[in-house]
């Protein structure tokens, strides 16, 4: 079988690319398609691939700032040639399930979500991508045509597969698609529990506005606790200020340091609403409870009282709630751990194969008739 993997942009290595990894293993002879790729910012993760690049990756500072192209995306995503590929996975946010295939072709779109910026909340992302008011004035009407063409792009796979049932409700509210769900992998394996724990508590994240460290960064303030925050981002500087002298900001850390960090923390904090949240299920395989706001993926993931605690509003005060009623000691961190493993990357990738090849049965049925 011909098999070619789909990604809307390699510039970045976050949970989507660790899906598209987990791909590359199932399918180690398959090339990559993707709009653009920057071999330092996905940290040399997909070296010795085969990556085939849109007319894009020719344009200067592309890689580095790609929003101003939003409107060539889907004429780029529709230019690749899948004529020679039997199956074809599409790993998408965006425009990678919008790719045009041969009716003898089967695709099958791994959906991190609908595209954000498109449906979700829209004008509140476009204030986020940090466009002059000039620009930001003539946005909607390229977002109507975004819309338009977002609305058929979904109609061309002939499975999809979301992340979280989060997920795959939005699917069938903007695409009236049923999906099956399949959660994105974890390493698991890799994090370990420790003996002792710190008095420190811990964030993971990169600092974008939809995170909300605000809040969390507020309540620690207002509590006195001591708080580590690993990560970087286009709200450094606010945050920074923000914060009080309990929190440190440790920037980017290495994956040994991170580990470390993870098993020795009183508890993860996570006060996103995310489709799925990988950093909460590292800190659990870590045997260490995530106190997080009760929305998105995170239902999904943490059990109450038994991997952590939710707060309900995402506001400073229920935070602080949630972490006055916290104790370390109503938590087993075996339990916890255990509670993770049902992510693991090799428990992902045995469903991704066993999906795969109850469509691959269907579609060849289909196409004998």
């Amino acid at each position: 079988m011909r098999v070619a993997l789909v990604h809307d942009y390699l510039n970045q290595y976050g949970g989507a690319e660790r899906v598209l990894e987990a791909f590359c293993e199932i399918w180690p002879e398959a090339p990559i398609f993707t709009l653009i790729y920057d071999r330092q910012r996905t940290g040399q993760a997909f070296d010795g691939r085969r990556i085939k690049t849109s007319f894009l990756q020719k344009i200067p500072f592309v890689r580095s700032h790609h929003r101003p192209f939003l409107m060539l995306m889907p004429l780029a995503i529709e230019s690749f040639d899948f004529s020679k590929y039997d199956l074809v996975i599409s790993d998408s946010a965006s425009f990678a399930k919008g790719i045009i295939t041969r009716s003898s072709t089967l695709h099958i779109c791994y959906c991190h979500t609908p595209t954000r910026y498109a449906w979700d909340d829209s004008h509140k992302y476009i204030r986020e991508f940090g466009y002059p008011s000039f620009v930001r004035a003539a946005i909607p009407f390229f977002m109507n045509y975004l819309r338009v063409w977002d609305q058929a792009a979904a109609e061309r796979p002939d499975k999809f597969i979301a992340n979280s049932q989060f997920v795959a409700s939005r699917i069938q509210k903007y695409y009236q698609k049923k999906a099956a769900v399949i959660h994105p992998p974890v390493n698991a394996k890799l994090f370990y529990v420790s003996q002792e724990a710190d008095e420190f508590f811990l964030i993971v994240a990169r600092f974008l506005s939809y995170k909300r460290l605000d809040i969390a960064i507020k309540a620690f303030n207002l509590l006195g606790l001591p708080l580590k925050i690993v990560g970087d981002g286009p709200d450094s500087a606010k945050l920074r200020r923000m914060a009080g002298r309990n929190i440190e900001f440790l920037g980017l850390v290495s994956d040994a340091r991170l580990r470390e960090l993870y098993a020795r923390c009183q508890a993860f904090i996570f006060p996103q609403e995310e489709d799925f949240g990988i950093t909460a299920v590292e800190a659990m395989a870590s045997g260490r409870p995530v106190i997080a706001y009760q929305a998105g993926g995170a239902l999904e993931t943490i059990k109450q009282g038994v991997s952590g605690l939710f707060f309900k509003a995402q506001t400073v005060d229920s935070l602080v709630l949630a972490l006055k009623q916290f104790n370390s000691d109503d938590f087993k961190p075996q339990i916890i751990r255990e509670e993770a493993m049902q992510f693991d990357k090799e428990i992902f990738k045995q469903k991704i194969k066993d999906f795969v090849q109850n469509c691959w049965a269907e579609h060849k049925e289909n196409h004998r008739l």
